[in-house]
């Protein structure tokens, strides 16, 4: 804790130190046994006993599996505080003692390897320890907590699956909405910044067709193949050649499918790409420029058939508010050590978390938290390799668990009593 000011956690936290063991054993635990998107079943039922053991009222099945529960102490400020829990269809390669060996079947019915290579697994924990905590100290705080475990974030289903659910009528609206994210970066460390801190983004499948024929009569076929690479290699002019360098986007062709033999010309392919952009203009100057390139290369081979442009995900913009923020990141300096506590620049990944702020129309705030063990992250930045540091979504992702595990927790808490603190 910083030694120049008296931080309202600190009795909050005085605890933490006892706690830390169970809370590493819900992490490894939740980390050994990770679940797909929506379904999430395993983890919301620890979520949910945790919060029954605490004292909170509990409500599961929100948006299929998520868990909201409502601790009120008085009057005063209502402070939602959120965690993901799904994870990635992804062969862990981490090596860990707790590593995941767990496959289970995808929404296309098949069976994939499972791994919580996004970190979602310390999200739900750091949740579980900061409510935790905060229950038997209503001495220290007044007003209602209301932590939410969300499904789906990796699919960009889950907030919004809460939402129509009922979210908004069924729990007190709050007056601000907390979260936080580990990232590449020293563990213990925290940044976060006003105003937009993760990008939007938007995921498409593009089926574009053609005509079939033996690979020796090229002459008898519309080739998808061909009509389809010409349209990934347009596709990387938007951002080279359409946009101001001022503006930020990126433009991801990730899967490029066609044909099942080398001697026969398929008659469709299909692309799949993703697009993050940080501004709305932006955004909308994209999404256009790729319908045009693809329908225009379409015709320019002759299709026969228009392309079929599917949405598959779509994150919006999180943006934090400035006032909120301000108030977050005093309670964070009056908590932690000052160089513990850093501004950041916005990042390209994605959230759904932006969704709950926006449409209940509350403030919120996002942060990320480091989890890489801090000597590591020193060496690779002073050699200029830390983009060699297996970043989220890679099967080597592996946060350090310590401290990783008491910040996110001491930052949960002091975040909160910024608000709910006498």
């Amino acid at each position: 804790m910083s030694e120049n000011t008296q931080s309202p956690a600190q009795d909050v936290l005085a605890n933490l130190s006892r706690l830390l063991p169970d809370l590493e054993s819900v992490y490894k635990d939740i980390h050994s046994h990770p679940e797909l998107s929506m379904q999430e079943n395993r983890t919301a039922d620890i979520a949910a006993d945790r919060l029954r053991a605490a004292g909170y009222e509990v409500t599961s099945g929100v948006g299929k599996t998520g868990v909201v529960g409502v601790l009120r102490n008085g009057d005063g400020p209502v402070v939602m505080l959120r965690a993901d829990m799904d994870a990635l269809p992804v062969r862990e390669a981490t090596d860990l003692p707790y590593a995941s060996s767990i496959t289970n079947t995808d929404p296309d019915g098949k069976s994939v390897p499972v791994m919580h290579a996004c970190g979602h697994d310390m999200h739900t924990t750091w949740l579980i320890g900061a409510t935790t905590l905060l229950a038997p100290s209503r001495g220290a705080w007044r007003g209602t907590l209301m932590p939410v475990f969300q499904p789906a974030e990796e699919t960009g289903a889950g907030a919004q699956a809460m939402i129509d659910d009922g979210l908004f009528r069924r729990f007190p609206k709050p007056n601000v909405i907390l979260g936080q994210h580990v990232m590449v970066g020293p563990s213990g460390v925290i940044g976060t910044r006003p105003g937009v801190i993760t990008s939007a983004g938007d995921s498409f499948e593009i089926r574009m067709f053609g005509r079939g024929s033996h690979g020796s009569m090229p002459q008898s076929s519309i080739d998808p193949v061909v009509m389809a690479a010409a349209t990934v290699l347009r596709l990387q002019t938007i951002v080279s050649r359409e946009l101001a360098p001022t503006d930020a986007a990126v433009v991801t062709v990730g899967s490029l499918q066609a044909g099942t033999k080398e001697n026969v010309i398929p008659d469709h392919a299909v692309i799949k790409l993703n697009v993050r952009t940080f501004d709305e203009n932006v955004r909308k100057r994209v999404l256009d420029a790729i319908e045009r390139i693809v329908n225009a290369e379409a015709e320019a081979s002759r299709s026969p058939e228009k392309p079929q442009i599917t949405p598959l995900d779509s994150y919006p913009l999180v943006k934090n508010d400035p006032e909120a923020t301000k108030r977050v990141v005093d309670a964070f300096r009056s908590y932690f050590p000052v160089d513990r506590v850093e501004g950041t620049q916005p990042t390209t990944a994605s959230e759904d978390f932006g969704s709950f702020g926006t449409e209940w129309g509350v403030p919120s705030v996002f942060w990320f938290v480091g989890g890489t063990d801090p000597e590591t992250y020193a060496k690779a930045r002073q050699s200029g390799t830390i983009a060699d540091i297996p970043t989220n979504h890679n099967p080597r992702f592996a946060p350090v668990i310590h401290p990783t595990l008491e910040t996110g927790v001491e930052a949960l808490a002091a975040a909160s009593l910024a608000w709910l603190s006498k």
